[in-house]
């Protein structure tokens, strides 16, 4: 009733280890900053958040560090995330809501009874009047517009920047799914420790992320180059090399190959029904990393299914928990509750 007045509203938060999404009922998606805290180290007042705290990693004095509290999907530093949250939360809610707000957040598939406590009560203490929780792949769905309700088997592969999750659907319920710690971030990884053994030369995960964007590719179908610039190992001055997407792709294979590889074990174990229909309709991919120039390309030829990118697959989580929470109030008979009960978790 209090969302109708005006007295308070519904949140959905895609808590992601590279990014933030905020969704809020009625506007859409109303903030996307970089999951980054800045904090002075002797007085641990918070400095910075967002895409401010962003520009100043790897570029702070000794008593300022800048952190990101989230990493392989899960929280790794509950007072930093929590006061993140509560920055968010804060810098979208309105003067007119009178109550706290209803916050859905979304969790990887794949993690454990204690996480999921901890991202629950980093949402109440943060300023949430109730908080929920739903997996990843059910919100990617929702956010992609599938229809996860009927009795017909849905494939999505949702690929953010500490995790993936790759999950089947039928009847608003995960049938079968896997969740790897491996998402954007291991691929910058792999790019930094690439540049290093290959070339002498230090860059930090930024950078790795900027090459990734700029010459990265799943196949090598064009050559494509940047210029980029550390510091060289062995002299300890600055330099400029050339980076080639074929280098690039060199670099990469390790975490793409894990990536298929979960994709392929989550086709094994789907009932052969389902399979049918995901046959018929394909895979959808969402999340950043689904932007990975060929990612799509790569997925279809390892696993000869037709493969789709979500029209925007960043947003696609964040709006599938602001779709979620609009679902728990619609419960036409007793039969949609008990369904919705499971696609909340």
């Amino acid at each position: 009733m209090f969302g109708f007045l005006g007295f308070s509203t519904d949140i959905g938060i895609d808590l992601g280890t590279a990014s933030v999404l905020v969704y809020v009922k009625g506007k859409g998606i109303v903030l996307q900053e970089p999951s980054v805290v800045a904090i002075n180290k002797d007085t641990g007042k918070i400095i910075a958040v967002g895409s401010e705290a962003r520009r100043m990693l790897g570029r702070t004095p000794g008593n300022i560090v800048a952190i990101r509290p989230l990493r392989d999907g899960v929280i790794a530093d509950y007072d930093v995330t929590e006061k993140m949250l509560r920055y968010f939360i804060n810098r979208v809610k309105a003067k007119k809501w009178f109550l706290k707000p209803r916050v859905m957040v979304c969790i990887p598939s794949g993690v454990t009874g204690v996480e999921e406590r901890a991202v629950r009560q980093a949402a109440l203490q943060a300023g949430a009047r109730q908080a929920h929780l739903i997996e990843e792949p059910l919100a990617a769905a929702l956010g992609a517009g599938i229809d996860i309700s009927e009795a017909s088997g849905s494939m999505v592969v949702d690929i953010g920047g500490g995790t993936t999750d790759v999950a089947v659907l039928s009847l608003g319920g995960i049938v079968c799914s896997r969740s790897l710690r491996v998402g954007g971030d291991k691929f910058d990884e792999a790019i930094v420790r690439y540049i290093r053994r290959e070339f002498n030369m230090m860059i930090g995960e930024r950078t790795g992320e900027e090459i990734k964007i700029e010459v990265g590719s799943a196949l090598v179908d064009s050559e494509r180059s940047t210029q980029i610039r550390g510091r060289d190992l062995v002299t300890g001055l600055p330099k400029a090399i050339t980076v080639s997407t074929s280098q690039v792709y060199e670099a990469i294979t390790e975490p793409l190959e894990a990536v298929v590889g979960a994709v392929k074990e989550v086709l094994e174990h789907t009932p052969p029904e389902l399979a049918a229909d995901i046959v018929n309709k394909g895979i959808v991919m969402t999340g950043g990393g689904a932007l990975l120039h060929n990612f799509d390309r790569l997925i279809s030829e390892e696993t000869g299914l037709p493969v789709y990118v979500a029209e925007d697959p960043i947003s696609c989580v964040a709006q599938g928990t602001g779709k979620a929470l609009a679902m728990m109030n619609v419960l036409p008979n007793p039969k949609s509750k008990k369904l919705f009960k499971k696609v909340m978790g």
